[in-house]
């Protein structure tokens, strides 16, 4: 039973057992939930904060225990890892813009963190690849999406700094 629920939550209730494109379908999936949460619900971003710094937390132990007895360390189906680093963008948007933005412009840049995230995550620049190469773990699992979506941040960042020149 706990190998079943611990299956559920690294493939995104099954999400990740699809066999084409399953990273990019977990972080689609992931930005139409926060954006979700954020626009229509208007979820208070502590409340989303806790969820995903309990998700982060669980997600160590639960992507150990489901590569265990694997010979692939970081499997297609393990998706998890896109939900945390596809949220990372997107969460600092929304608490940095507070109020200030209009659904369109949400959903705008929502689409712009999702391309970009793949986009990182698929060419791996250092240190997302060195994560990836260097750690067959679960922190290495994790942690390259985790680079990945400070990549996206980074480039938001330079985007503001360059069109304000």
């Amino acid at each position: 039973m706990i190998k079943k629920i611990n299956s559920l939550f690294v493939t995104m209730f099954g999400l990740g057992k699809i066999t084409k494109i399953p990273g990019t379908l977990g972080s689609l999936v992931t930005a139409i939930i926060l954006y979700i949460f954020f626009q229509i619900f208007n979820l208070s971003s502590q409340i989303i904060l806790f969820c995903l710094i309990i998700i982060f937390i669980i997600s160590f132990f639960a992507v150990a225990a489901h590569i265990k007895n694997k010979e692939n360390k970081d499997p297609n189906e393990i998706i998890v890892d896109e939900l945390i680093g596809q949220s990372i963008p997107i969460y600092l948007y929304e608490i940095s813009h507070g109020t200030e933005k209009s659904n369109y412009e949400a959903l705008i840049f929502y689409c712009v963190s999702f391309v970009l995230f793949r986009f990182f995550d698929i060419i791996k620049p250092f240190p997302v690849n060195y994560f990836d190469k260097n750690f067959k773990n679960s922190f290495g699992v994790i942690m390259d999406d985790v680079c990945a979506g400070f990549y996206v941040v980074l480039s938001f960042i330079c985007f503001m700094v360059l069109s304000n020149i």
